[in-house]
């Protein structure tokens, strides 16, 4: 009980809500996908994708901004920050909420569209509550609550979505209706217990609106030049090849780096308001190495995860992808990827202190930067190789000029190398194996 004590902290926490949501998301996709019809199934699709863009323009604007100002200050500036982050998210759900509704007066056609427009901002109102306390919750570092919240979101959807199959009512409007009602249910719960932090409205000041605003046109941008570097390359293999296969080749291996994306997540998520905290102290120092912690630890851990990976692409691919895969270039392709692996820590963990050291127009630039290097790099290498492994080649050029780049601005500011990055990270991860074997030398000894 005491072991288990020690290991519910918020790096577990945070690792099981980036690794537990994203499975449970599967499981739900997977249950409409054999239980509504093959156009109903498209349409929620549609649906699903225009509002993850929607949530990604708003946690983009605003995610980022409210944990750098919320995290390590006085309880009038935390409530200060909350409000006017409710002020902006409010504005931001209204414009797009009335685009929606303006547009389901004009377009009339096709009824699951209909559907689509005419529910699409009054969702977007429902999510509302529960986005502004999952921000919050982060900046508070209480993983425990964002796990729970995000439990209470995907388990109520679920279970809607098993109710409606047993009960002979899958179809996309019984889908939309059940999404809703559960996206309500979650925001309720997140006023009610006060995670919402609702009541903090009243305290908004334009001058902290103002500063918000300015951080997050930065931020957003950032996001969704994100959202394209991660799409640039289905993208562009689908203009250059005539064999529509040879997308799908190229996407099984990418979705498997979406694996590595998970520790990665949950790493950025604890050592974002810390981080942001030490620099409202004042204390950049504190700053550099909790970034050159994490950033490191996870470049250690992934070195022999690449290695593995790499040698076993075959299998990997053959597991989830089955036979047809095995005579493609999938495997080469995800050996590829695993050869700048190691890169991710370094390059997400630049972006997000360029934006801790109040300089997101610099980590936008990075991102901007990437996408080009990206893009002109698909098409320099499908003319060389004539093949996907041009794209994925092209990939490991994406990521270094990321890393030089935000290395070379943060130097302006901050004292470290990228030799040091390393080495505290093998010290680190020293730290936690011996720590962990202690654990259970001393659990076993006191074992009768």
């Amino acid at each position: 009980m005491i072991i288990l004590k020690k290991l519910m902290n918020k790096h577990t926490l945070s690792l099981a809500s980036n690794a537990v949501m994203p499975v449970m998301g599967m499981v739900t996709v997977s249950l409409l996908a054999r239980n509504l019809s093959e156009p109903d199934f498209g349409n929620w699709i549609l649906f699903l994708i225009s509002f993850t863009i929607a949530t990604l323009i708003r946690s983009g604007f605003l995610q980022t901004s409210m944990v750098k100002f919320l995290a390590g200050v006085s309880k009038e500036r935390a409530l200060n920050v909350a409000g006017s982050t409710w002020v902006l998210a409010f504005a931001l759900t209204a414009i797009l909420a009335v685009i929606s509704l303006s547009a389901s007066f004009i377009y009339h056609g096709d009824p699951a569209t209909e559907i689509t427009i005419r529910w699409f901002g009054i969702i977007f109102f429902g999510t509302l509550p529960s986005s502004v306390a999952l921000w919050a919750l982060q900046a508070e570092q209480r993983f425990d609550r964002i796990f729970f919240l995000q439990l209470v979101g995907q388990g109520t959807f679920l279970t809607a979505i098993i109710i409606l199959r047993f009960s002979h009512h899958t179809y996309f409007q019984s889908v939309i209706y059940a999404y809703f009602t559960c996206t309500c249910l979650t925001s309720l719960f997140s006023i009610l217990t006060g995670w919402a932090k609702i009541i903090s409205i009243t305290k908004n000041t334009w001058a902290t609106i103002t500063e918000m605003f300015h951080f997050g046109k930065f931020s957003v941008a950032t996001s969704i030049s994100s959202y394209l570097l991660r799409g640039s390359d289905t993208f562009i293999i689908k203009f250059m090849f005539a064999d529509p296969s040879v997308v799908g080749i190229y996407y099984l291996p990418q979705r498997l780096m979406e694996v590595i994306e998970i520790p990665l997540r949950s790493f950025i998520a604890t050592a974002l308001p810390s981080m942001s905290a030490s620099i409202q102290n004042g204390d950049k120092r504190e700053m550099t190495y909790i970034m050159k912690k994490y950033a490191g630890i996870l470049t250690v851990l992934l070195i022999p995860v690449s290695i593995a990976a790499f040698m076993s692409a075959d299998l990997v691919i053959h597991l989830i992808g089955g036979k047809k895969f095995l005579d493609t270039a999938a495997a080469n392709t995800f050996r590829i990827f695993m050869c700048f692996a190691i890169l991710l820590p370094v390059d997400r963990f630049f972006g997000i202190t360029l934006d801790i050291l109040n300089k997101p127009q610099k980590n936008m630039t990075k991102v901007m930067l990437m996408l080009v290097v990206n893009v002109a790099g698909d098409f320099l290498g499908i003319y060389i190789f004539h093949n996907i492994y041009g794209v994925a080649i092209a990939s490991i050029f994406t990521f270094i000029a990321g890393v030089f780049y935000g290395y070379w601005e943060l130097k302006k500011t901050l004292d470290f190398t990228l030799v040091d990055i390393i080495k505290i990270g093998f010290t680190e991860t020293r730290l936690i194996v011996l720590s962990l074997l202690t654990r259970v030398k001393v659990k076993t000894a006191g074992t009768p």
